[in-house]
């Protein structure tokens, strides 16, 4: 390693941002290990789910048209249901990203008077649109007359049981956050997701337990459906799709609601009969394939990222030595100038577009401004190394992915010399 920090320190980065680098290296190798522990693990899951589905090489080619019989649809959603431990699952291109994967199984299931509970808070701000938090609901669930209500998290960021146990009678469905969203608290962990349904299930069995899964999947040994969740849902461009799914998502589950599910995204009767990924089988296939070894590798990334800027005096979640839900690392900003000259080390550091200045904006879906840095192969890829933050206080940047942990390396660097060159790193050791 020696020639590659000599290499950063001729390309600008400050000598005490190579000597905490180095700190955090070593003291981060206890997690490593654990890191490529899990990876193994997950590989074998996902290898196992390949030679259990019999895929060949003829499942590598999509069909046209209708898709009827297409045997590249059929054997994907056999790998991801293996892969997730699941009855069965939907794996589509035409599901556009996670929030739309949830939205549908939302739509497929609640119907006027029916009663959704979040159980762990305010869901992600694109999710509160669909929901209908907004001041004017509009077309979304409530708008269309169905019931709200939540349980906030407890002052340690875990589920509130005593609530959740209050208030979940009657409810059709309740959705649980796997990921913190842009919220300080911890990722939950699919130990607590399993004591969460088991709890659910014991008070109110029919109530289906929907789990937001986005940026969770092959962070942990087990899945939410291996602990008895009825429905996980998340997006092709983030975990799942290891890098190289262009586009799409996917939910897993009981059959019976993915079939209701699949129903609701194509038409009744005909959801798992018909479609086809028109060309992309393959990059399915194969970003499955490789999304345990790219999720560890941005688990890497994630972990030196608490280590390099907790030595730099920077507020981290989780914390150095924490356990780990998913690919999340959230870092405290001291100013909102702060958090663009962050995001924008990470754009400059980007293999596309790394010339832009990422300035907030407002986004789709977004109730604030939003700065958002992804200098990606694949447009919104959280998978690939990225950044982003609402722009309200406290100012806290959510940094994910990383298709090598060298590059995530190499971005946190870069984000830390452009803090350090606007005056909010000291450039000498303290």
């Amino acid at each position: 390693m020696h020639k590659f920090w000599s290499c950063l320190q001729t390309q600008g980065i400050n000598a005490r941002l190579i000597a905490a680098a180095k700190i955090a290296e070593t003291d981060a190798q206890d997690e490593f290990q654990k890191v490529s522990e899990i990876a193994a693990l997950n590989q074998l899951k996902v290898l196992n789910a390949f030679r259990q589905a019999g895929i060949s090489e003829l499942h590598l080619k999509d069909g046209t048209g209708y898709g009827y019989g297409d045997l590249g649809r059929e054997g994907l959603e056999a790998v991801y249901a293996l892969a997730f431990g699941s009855e069965a699952a939907l794996a589509r291109d035409q599901i556009i990203s996670g929030t739309h994967a949830i939205a549908i199984a939302l739509t497929a299931f609640l119907s006027r008077d029916d009663l959704l509970l979040s159980v762990t808070g305010r869901p992600y701000d694109t999710l509160a649109r669909i929901i209908g938090l907004a001041d004017n609901p509009g077309r979304s669930l409530r708008g269309m007359g169905v019931k709200y209500d939540e349980v906030e998290l407890t002052p340690t960021g875990q589920p509130d049981y005593e609530k959740i146990g209050e208030m979940v009678g009657g409810a059709r469905m309740v959705l649980i956050q796997r990921s913190r969203g842009y919220n300080w608290r911890p990722s939950l962990s699919v130990e607590e997701i399993g004591r969460l349904v088991a709890l659910i299930k014991k008070l109110s069995p029919n109530t289906v337990c929907l789990i937001d899964n986005c940026y969770g999947e092959f962070a942990e040994e087990l899945e939410p459906t291996d602990k008895g969740a009825d429905l996980i849902a998340g997006s092709l461009i983030k975990n799942a799709g290891g890098g190289l799914a262009p586009s799409g998502g996917y939910l897993a589950g009981r059959t019976d609601l993915v079939t209701v599910v699949a129903d609701r995204l194509i038409a009744p009767g005909l959801g798992h009969q018909i479609g086809t990924n028109l060309g992309l089988g393959r990059l399915l296939f194969q970003g499955l394939f490789m999304a345990p070894h790219i999720v560890g590798e941005a688990l890497r990334g994630a972990v030196f990222a608490a280590h390099f800027l907790s030595l730099l005096g920077l507020e981290t979640s989780p914390e150095p030595g924490a356990a780990r839900a998913d690919i999340v690392q959230a870092v405290k900003m001291p100013t909102r100038e702060a958090v663009i000259a962050f995001c924008r080390g990470i754009q400059a550091s980007s293999p596309v577009d790394s010339f832009v200045l990422p300035e907030p904006g407002f986004l789709p879906g977004y109730q604030d401004q939003v700065i958002m840095a992804a200098g990606t192969f694949i447009q919104g890829s959280s998978i690939e190394l990225s950044a982003d933050a609402p722009m309200r206080r406290p100012y806290t940047v959510y940094l994910q992915g990383g298709l090598s942990y060298s590059h995530a390396m190499i971005g946190l660097l870069n984000a830390a010399q452009m803090l350090m060159n606007e005056g909010y790193l000291d450039k000498e050791q303290g």
